[in-house]
């Protein structure tokens, strides 16, 4: 399983991720900043600045205990709440 080993945060939403596998990539997370605990992430660019690795779980967190799946990131896959509206929206 690749994991995250390192973030840098760029302008924006954006960051530089690498990875165990030796693989690096920009990634713009705003889509990703989704519900209540990425909400004080959105507002304040210094807490969006605040991104560490946690090396134990292999990706991305933040002081206020909010993290992304490392597998979404390295894999770009859609975040679980676009997932579940596509759902919803589908079976309406």
């Amino acid at each position: 399983m690749v994991r995250v080993r390192s973030v840098e945060p760029l302008l924006g939403f954006r960051v530089r991720l690498g990875f165990t596998d030796g693989s690096r990539k920009e990634i713009d997370l705003e889509p990703y900043l989704h519900g209540p605990v990425f909400e004080p992430i959105r507002k304040d660019p210094k807490v969006f600045r605040e991104v560490s690795i946690d090396h134990r779980a292999g990706t991305i967190v933040w002081p206020n205990g909010a993290d992304m799946d490392p597998d979404v990131l390295y894999l770009g896959l859609k975040p679980a709440w676009m997932e579940a509206e596509a759902e919803e929206l589908a079976t309406n």
